[in-house]
């Protein structure tokens, strides 16, 4: 049996195409569920707000805000080789029950198509991580 929410939660995935761990955290009681409130038209709403971030620090404070309130933690930080184009940065998820194959998929994506058209923040992100150094 299912444990009742007073808040609509993410629906299941078809079977077989998602590695998310939904019923081991729907039954474990100590689980964190926080990430099962990102229903599907929550998540169109994140997607929307992701894009439309026009600053590193909006995308400082959209990551601590997925963070606190879904437990989501975004990774973004220059690839291993040369950073020449937006691709060159790795954003990732990190791994946790719950978290859906689609979600970790879109967020990145979107992440993407906020650098694409704002390069000051892919400049950010690199500072951040002293590529540039003290110039």
């Amino acid at each position: 049996m299912l444990p009742t929410s007073p808040l609509p939660i993410r629906t299941e995935c078809p079977p077989g195409t998602c590695v998310c761990e939904r019923e081991s955290l729907l039954s474990d009681p100590a689980g964190d569920m926080r990430i099962l409130l990102l229903t599907r038209m929550e998540e169109k709403k994140l997607i929307a707000r992701i894009e439309s971030i026009s600053s590193y620090a909006d995308l400082q404070h959209m990551a601590e805000r997925m963070q606190a309130q879904l437990g989501i933690v975004v990774k973004i930080a220059p690839g291993a080789r040369e950073v020449r184009t937006v691709r060159g940065l790795t954003i990732e998820l990190l791994e946790r029950p719950g978290l859906c194959k689609k979600i970790r998929q879109t967020i990145p994506a979107a992440i993407r198509k906020c650098l694409d058209r704002n390069p000051e923040i892919v400049y950010a992100i690199l500072d951040a991580h002293d590529l540039f150094g003290d110039m």
